[in-house]
């Protein structure tokens, strides 16, 4: 007996786990597109799966103990799948980066992303969404994470708005990266971010 697509699919999924988020496009090799396509919206409709946004799906987690239900995949989870399945690369920026640094308790209705891609917006519920902003590949050149995380972050924020409170909790961040960042990365930060972060890294030294 021939084994039906949604079970191959669905057997895939369990060896995965829980949790999983996935683009159509990982299934293409089991059946021609429509076929996949029509599987897949069959689990979705039985609630197996949960539709994200266009070709996007997951294999859902469920609470149990506190009785939440299906818990959803966070924006990043669905970002990464996005960016693998368009071969791009991302990066968070705006309110998003800012949150990941501590700057900022602000939880907005669209997070955005900085890609090499073009320029987009991804609906996935509620009015809620993911925009993927197009930056030149420079912008994208930062050799560690963390540099660049605070360089999206503070041009988002923009100079005049970086107050006491931002500056002691980038002096918290930094510390666990006592490491000042190479020259390569320095010179691709505005000259702003530059000043402050070295400024930083002074008074963390001279602290110590």
């Amino acid at each position: 007996m021939v084994e039906s697509i949604d079970n191959k699919i669905l057997k895939s999924l369990k060896k995965r786990g829980k949790g999983t988020v996935f683009s159509t496009e990982e299934y293409a090799h089991y059946a021609e597109p429509d076929t996949v396509q029509k599987a897949l919206s069959r689990m979705a409709r039985k609630g197996v799966l949960l539709h994200i946004c266009h070709g996007i799906y997951c294999y859902p987690k469920v609470d149990k103990k506190l009785g939440l239900g299906v818990l959803h995949p966070t924006f990043e989870d669905i970002a990464q799948v996005i960016a693998k399945r368009d071969k791009v690369k991302i990066f968070p920026a705006g309110a998003l980066a800012q949150n990941l640094l501590g700057l900022s308790t602000q939880v907005p209705m669209n997070v955005v992303y900085l890609t090499d891609g073009s320029n987009r917006k991804v609906n996935i519920k509620d009015g809620r969404g993911i925009l993927f902003r197009h930056v030149s590949p420079k912008k994208l050149a930062f050799n560690d994470k963390l540099a660049m995380l605070i360089t999206t972050a503070l041009r988002d924020l923009g100079a005049n708005n970086v107050m006491d409170e931002h500056k002691s909790q980038l002096k918290k961040v930094l510390k666990r990266h006592p490491e000042p960042f190479s020259i390569h990365d320095m010179k691709l930060m505005p000259l702003w971010i530059r000043n402050l972060i070295t400024e930083l890294h002074e008074q963390l030294s001279t602290t110590h």
